[in-house]
């Protein structure tokens, strides 16, 4: 049994579906779940549209015809029968989606963001479950939510592990034993019955809580790039594919903003010893990576790991007293009051600085929580890099005449913040 995850790039227009068609039909007869993201940029419109139907905006109207008119293109595209009980489905979740903007918005713009922004998982496993099936590729659509229980922390489902292990071992497994099954990535359900997301890009993270319910044999993201690669190659023109890689080093390599992998995919099936494949959707004959070998067996190129867009935080206590064990305490829950991350940290006597993604609602809010007692000064447009098995002539090169704001050595792994 296989666990196959499609992300928003390869379905991301009406040939781009075709060709996971192509990819399918080389594995006709074989146990395959397949888990999908939004098509293309949905996500980012529906982000808008949530955050527009919760400030009552004129617009939101305009930004649904532009979601449905982009869904509608591609199901042009792909011929799906305007006579047929999907495509009448399909229309159906438009409407359904229509009238919830019609209805006064909950306080809650956490739990808004969750049932709008999860529609684009659903239009998108339906047209490919459609689409399959036109095409011959005999599938069946089910609902993720039917399987995937989390609490009630929206944007950020925690998975209540042993409730959506029992149900995808006993309700699931025996259907993908029969047929490939179509669904969907990044939802699930509380048991208030509302749509909970596991957090931005977390299709790949629901790939890896289906396989390790069904106990799957691999899981295969399919990319359009050829495994992952040691930098990004739109970046890095030198930057090399990495054959394979440990469970420990991917996990690493996640956790510090590879973008190849969701930060929460490896444990599940590190658990299992369940092996994941990276491989490109544009040439699935090819290996890719492969993410499970023995740490032992690693030989890893220098890696470099960039994320963009980011926001450096000095925080100093207004009274001139040291940033001590008392500030620190009041600084973390206030981090963790208003669910901001932290990407790299350092703390002096006088002073503690934090490089953040530049979610600039959330950076507010801290600053209302902390503006009483404490001076915050931010500096935006900034890139953290982290490098393993660094040198000091490849460094030299990868700063360039940028300034280095921050350097964060721990053993073989550098993290630098650039300006």
């Amino acid at each position: 049994m296989k666990v196959f995850k499609f992300g928003g790039a390869s379905v991301k227009n009406a040939e781009a579906v075709k060709n996971v068609g192509k990819v399918l039909l080389g594995y006709i007869g074989q146990e395959i779940l397949v888990v999908v993201s939004a098509m293309g940029k949905t996500t980012n419109s529906l982000e808008q549209l949530a955050m527009a139907y919760y400030k009552n905006s004129l617009s939101k109207h305009d930004l649904f015809l532009e979601v449905k008119s982009f869904h509608d293109n591609i199901i042009n595209g792909l011929l799906i029968s305007k006579d047929s009980l999907t495509y009448n489905d399909i229309e159906n979740l438009f409407i359904e989606l229509d009238c919830e903007l019609e209805n006064a918005p909950d306080k809650n713009f956490d739990k808004i963001y969750d049932q709008i922004v999860s529609y684009g998982e659903i239009f998108s496993s339906r047209i490919l479950s459609a689409y399959l099936n036109e095409s011959g590729i005999k599938n069946r659509w089910m609902d993720a939510q039917n399987f995937i229980i989390t609490d009630s922390t929206y944007r950020e489902g925690k998975v209540d592990w042993e409730t959506t292990n029992l149900l995808i071992s006993k309700k699931l497994k025996p259907i993908v034993k029969k047929q490939m099954v179509v669904t969907q990535g990044f939802i699930g359900r509380n048991k208030d019955n509302y749509t909970v997301t596991l957090g931005r890009e977390g299709s790949d993270y629901s790939a890896a809580i289906f396989a390790y319910g069904l106990e799957a044999e691999e899981v295969t993201i399919w990319k359009d790039v050829a495994g992952v690669m040691n930098a990004d190659p739109k970046k890095y023109s030198a930057a090399i594919k990495i054959d394979a890689i440990s469970y420990p080093s991917a996990i690493e390599m996640a956790y510090y903003g590879a973008t190849v992998i969701h930060p929460k995919t490896i444990q599940p099936l590190q658990s299992k010893n369940i092996p994941l494949y990276v491989k490109s959707f544009l040439d699935p004959k090819e290996s890719g990576t492969l993410v499970g070998i023995d740490k032992s067996l690693e030989n890893l190129p220098s890696t470099i790991i960039s994320k963009g867009n980011q926001v450096l935080l000095s925080i100093s206590s207004k009274d001139f007293s040291f940033i001590v064990e008392d500030n620190l305490s009041k600084i973390f829950t206030a981090f963790a009051q208003c669910k901001v991350k932290i990407n790299l940290m350092q703390n002096s006597a006088i002073s503690f600085i934090v490089c953040l993604d530049n979610e600039r609602e959330k950076i507010d809010q801290l600053k209302e929580f902390l503006d009483f007692a404490y001076s915050i000064k931010i500096n935006e447009g900034l890139e953290l890099l982290t490098i393993s098995n660094y040198n000091a002539a490849n460094l030299k090169e990868i700063i360039g005449q940028r300034d280095l704001l921050i350097e964060q050595k721990a053993g073989s792994t550098l993290q630098i913040v650039v300006n």
